[in-house]
């Protein structure tokens, strides 16, 4: 018997697919239907699943996508490329770091936050992440 092995990529692959394949079968009168979420009909639980689906979306490509950027910044630097972040991009990731990093520092995945100097978004992100934007690798 081959057993499949479901990632968490596959598990949400798969559990979109079923609420795509449950709205397609909503008939014409059937998005006032009341449904096992007493308080709610289907017009409403969907909605309430597409909110989700965004806020998750958002949440976890956010917080990927920081995780990457900051990493990349660190072997850049170490490897003395130079310093990938750009301002844009600093910006982007801010509302993401400010609302994942400071839960996440009692347990060491981030140092203190150090003092910005003169505003730049992208040396106030390094900043906030516990990186000194000046840092270079000593030979």
């Amino acid at each position: 018997m081959n057993e499949i092995i479901l990632t968490g990529w596959h598990v949400l692959d798969e559990g979109r697919a079923m609420l795509r394949a449950a709205v397609a079968g909503v008939p014409a009168d059937g998005w006032q239907r009341p449904t096992p979420c007493a308080e709610w009909n289907v017009t409403q639980v969907l909605q309430h699943a597409a909110l989700d689906q965004r806020v998750w979306a958002a949440t976890a490509a956010g917080a990927a996508a920081l995780d990457a950027a900051i990493h990349a910044w660190d072997i850049a630097m170490a490897t003395g490329q130079g310093s990938p972040l750009t301002r844009e991009l600093a910006r982007a990731l801010a509302p993401v770091a400010h609302s994942i990093v400071e839960p996440l520092r009692q347990y060491g995945a981030y140092a203190q936050a150090l003092e910005p100097s003169a505003g730049a978004d992208d040396e106030a992100l390094l900043c906030y992440l516990g990186r000194r934007p000046a840092w270079t690798a000593r030979p």
